[in-house]
């Protein structure tokens, strides 16, 4: 994704140089005059500042293939997320798509009938070792096709020391917005910088709004998958926001406000109170903090905001046997586990979440694990999604302002973009 994850955030991907390397093939897919069939596999960055990119991890696992594997080479691209998406449209616009594309969403491309559904390049085994939750997420007009690779989920992250500074007893966190702000409003009187962050800014809106319409049973669109991000429930969500605002519990102004720099107030311990991400635990790793499930309107949130990129299988080379002969080696449990550690990103198969749970040393996930399965993702689905995000992202955190004008306007483009 120029993304979110995962979304991570893609702001966090940001900053390293395209990669390439290639194994032994022709570069261009194909079967040779020896009978090998060479599939070409381009790949996201998931490195940092050129730090631990994934163009290793990746070589390691197409060795370990080959060498299993001796009639089938695999050409590896890894680009960096920030030109991912202008590489491929590219690739594919001159007829020059990968055999296998690892990126933050495949609605476009299987809408125009390019994709394999998921079930022609997995094996049996690979498909049900999915989590439920995910493998439905990349269902579009009833066939999956979007493979997923890795994911995310968001907790309610609290500033323990905060609390207790507050006179707030940690182990007794907010389960309702009545309790949110109850605990806002003591954090404040403490002389807590930010009681409550609610980062509205463009890095992350869209992830942010989604967060706390899921407390209220509302969300982007309706059971029958139209949009409706000005339903009575959002108005009261963002009606609910605004109050905070006015109050003077978050920070001044949240549509002014990105997730990372926020983030980093919390770590510095200026915030109380936040929707946090796995890769926040390394920052809060010597801090006294609790995660917790989202608190909603009347209850612990029913679902959490869950992110995922994908992988994808295109139809035009014709490779599907070797492809799925990969597929099924990637995510074999012990690869899908090292990539999750690598990355503090969460796995997507049921094998590779059981040992992360089981493993001492990734303890501090578990509360992400647990809350995975019952994660609610964004309309991945819908080829209008993109645009309609982008709209979101800049312009849903007016809504703190005026929500029904600002849910109004962005319901409007919402329905346009489907026309």
């Amino acid at each position: 994704m120029k993304r979110p994850l995962l979304a991570l955030s893609a702001a966090t991907l940001a900053g390293t140089l395209a990669l390439s390397a290639c194994s032994k093939g022709s570069g261009s897919g194909g079967t040779s005059a020896d009978g090998v069939t060479t599939i070409r596999f381009v790949a996201a960055d998931y490195g940092s500042n050129g730090q631990n990119p994934s163009q290793a991890y990746w070589q390691g696992v197409i060795s370990a293939f080959e060498q299993q594997n001796p009639k089938v080479r695999v050409d590896l691209q890894v680009i960096n997320w920030n030109d991912l998406d202008t590489q491929v449209k590219t690739m594919v616009q001159n007829g020059n798509q990968p055999d296998l594309l690892q990126t933050g969403g495949y609605a476009d491309y299987a809408k125009n009938g390019m994709l394999y559904p998921a079930g022609d390049v997995l094996s049996a085994a690979t498909a049900d070792d999915f989590v439920p939750a995910l493998a439905k997420a990349g269902v579009q007009d009833g066939t999956q096709y979007g493979v997923p690779f890795v994911s995310s989920a968001r907790m309610f992250l609290i500033n323990n020391a905060l609390f207790r500074k507050a006179g707030l007893d940690p182990a007794n966190p907010p389960k309702t917005w009545d309790d949110v702000t109850a605990a806002a409003t003591a954090l404040k009187k403490a002389g807590v910088e930010v009681p409550l962050g609610v980062p509205l800014g463009k890095e992350e809106a869209q992830g942010e709004s989604f967060i706390w319409m899921l407390g209220n049973h509302g969300g982007y669109q309706d059971a029958g998958c139209k949009y409706a991000i000005n339903s009575p429930a959002n108005v009261a969500t963002f009606t609910q926001l605004k109050s905070w605002v006015d109050a003077g519990l978050t920070e001044q102004s949240p549509a002014a406000v990105n997730r990372t720099d926020l983030t980093k107030d919390f770590a510095s311990g200026k915030v109380g109170m936040l929707n946090g991400i796995p890769t926040l635990l390394g920052d809060v790793k010597t801090m006294d903090v609790s995660w917790t499930a989202m608190p909603g309107k009347d209850g612990a949130s029913p679902s959490t905001l869950g992110v995922a990129d994908w992988v994808m299988a295109f139809k035009k080379g014709g490779h599907k046997e070797q492809v799925k002969a990969f597929l099924d080696f990637a995510y074999a449990k012990d690869n899908a586990v090292k990539f999750a550690k690598e990355y503090s990103l969460l796995p997507v198969t049921k094998s590779a979440l059981t040992a992360l749970q089981a493993d001492p040393d990734e303890q501090a996930l578990a509360p992400f694990l647990r809350i995975l399965p019952t994660a609610t993702f964004y309309p991945l689905s819908d080829p209008t999604w993109p645009g309609v995000s982008a709209q979101v992202k800049t312009q849903i955190g007016t809504a703190v302002s005026d929500p029904k004008k600002a849910l109004d306007a962005l319901q409007q483009a919402a329905v346009q973009a489907g026309q």
